[in-house]
């Protein structure tokens, strides 16, 4: 199932996505997609809709250097463990919307990766145990201001700017995220394609490392790490972030103003 959060009119709703390529729907659900999922509506056209970032985490949990060959073009080899770091939730923002440059910085990132979004309150969650606690997967661009990633020991600002988190265009609940090709393309340049086989780690490694840590809570966000191949962005740029069975997730680049 693909489920979207979307604005219709005045109203904001959570829907299930259906239809065929070139003619999809969108069907209101009633509340919450973190418990029974209960139709609410007729069908809308989904170009009648605005696609909103799917869920609203109350954290997004990142994971650096989750490739191998992305460790090695950032100067450095595979972390002995996952190196984990928080982007804010001010931090996301929904499919169509703009990533805004900060003045601050000259070097603006992509970075294409796999999203896992949490569907129950869990802790201490054991690697089997990992798929029940899973809502779903979706795509996710971890923009990062790089040349103040180089500049502090923490991450924390180079990697939580406004509209530093896109996400969409919707959670799919029902794909094996073992080995996904993810790419990410610059105004229609591919300038990243991997696939989460790659990862060092894999998803139900991360859950359960992160989860040792903190309470996950139902919406709350894993980024599992970038392919090799991240870049600049400048204003006036599209940047799309697409993945195998999930859909592709597009945002420009603006100026911030």
């Amino acid at each position: 199932m693909r489920i979207a959060r979307f604005s219709h009119g005045e109203t904001v709703s959570f829907g299930a996505v259906g239809g065929e390529p070139d003619d999809l729907s969108v069907v209101p659900l009633d509340g919450h997609p973190f418990g029974q999922l209960t139709p609410a509506g007729m069908p809308v056209k989904l170009s009648e809709v605005r696609l909103l970032a799917p869920v609203l985490p109350s954290k997004v949990v990142a994971i650096g250097r989750n490739y191998a060959d992305h460790a090695k073009e950032m100067g450095g080899d595979v972390p002995e463990v996952p190196v984990v770091f928080l982007k804010p939730s001010t931090s996301v923002v929904g499919p169509g919307e703009a990533i805004r440059y900060p003045e601050i910085s000259n070097e603006v990132s992509y970075e294409a990766e796999l999203a896992v979004v949490i569907g129950r309150l869990c802790r201490q969650v054991p690697v089997e145990k990992v798929p029940e606690v899973v809502l779903g997967y979706t795509c996710a661009n971890d923009v990062t201001a790089r040349d103040l990633q180089r500049a502090e020991a923490q991450w924390g600002r180079a990697k939580g700017f406004d509209t530093f988190c896109p996400l969409g265009p919707w959670v799919v609940t029902d794909v094996d995220p073992a080995d996904l090709r993810v790419t990410c393309t610059v105004d229609g340049e591919v300038r990243q394609d991997g696939r989460t086989s790659q990862m060092v780690r894999s998803v139900a490694e991360l859950v359960a490392h992160v989860s040792e840590a903190m309470t996950l809570l139902p919406g709350d966000v894993i980024l599992t790490g970038t392919p090799a191949g991240v870049g600049p962005l400048r204003p006036g740029d599209s940047v799309t972030v697409e993945i195998e069975g999930i859909g592709s997730l597009t945002n420009e680049v603006v100026s911030r103003g």
